[in-house]
């Protein structure tokens, strides 16, 4: 009974924060050149390298958030859990993680901000990258610890968000020092909580061996 409340609260979690991104997405569909963030992107809104990587990157992200929670999901069809997962894989491996890794290295707020999205980009398709490789080899467990890691990072683009509205909200900081904290914060804990998910999973198959 407590799973299934826990399974539904997280659905309605995900969803809220999916259709926020669809809310934030939706401007860009325009292809304007100075809508929402990209005002403060005028220095690079030239580069058509970076402007590519950025259109990809936001189009994108809102069909991973979800495509990588149905990966979670065990109900689902395990053939429509392949399908997905075939697409969330070869789409951070190959189009939205490279094109993240383009962004990072002109992030805003100097090298703090640049180190981290980059440190962000790699750990993403690499985390990924084993999730396929662990499957292919029939590693099961591998295979799940790495999506748990891999989604971690993936939600960054909703955690990012979320603690950039509290820092402004409770500290008021210079936008530029906000985002060289969140450039952190929106992926660093996630990933330290899918640890402790990891630990607790393998302790619990341990304890029902």
């Amino acid at each position: 009974m407590q799973r299934k409340i826990r399974n539904w609260l997280a659905m309605l979690t995900l969803t809220f924060f999916t259709i926020l991104m669809v809310k934030i997405t939706i401007p860009y569909l325009s292809l304007e050149r100075d809508v929402a963030f990209l005002k403060i992107k005028q220095w690079m809104i030239q580069n058509d390298i970076w402007r590519f990587s950025f259109f990809t990157h936001v189009f994108s992200s809102v069909f991973l958030l979800l495509a990588g929670f149905t990966q979670f999901y065990k109900p689902l069809n395990r053939k429509i859990h392949r399908s997905i997962g075939k697409i969330y894989i070869i789409l951070i491996v190959f189009i939205s993680g490279p094109a993240g890794l383009v962004m990072s290295w002109f992030a805003n707020g100097g090298l703090p901000s640049q180190t981290a999205f980059v440190l962000l980009s790699i750990l993403w398709i690499f985390f990924t990258a084993k999730a396929y490789s662990a499957i292919r080899n029939k590693d099961f467990i591998s295979h799940g610890n790495f999506m748990i890691r891999s989604y971690a990072l993936t939600i960054s683009a909703i955690t990012l968000r979320s603690w950039k509205y509290l820092l402004v909200l409770f500290f008021h900081p210079h936008p530029m020092d906000a985002y060289m904290m969140v450039a952190w914060l929106g992926w660093v804990p996630n990933l330290l909580i899918a640890e402790l998910l990891i630990r607790n999973r393998m302790s619990n198959k341990i304890l029902s061996t």
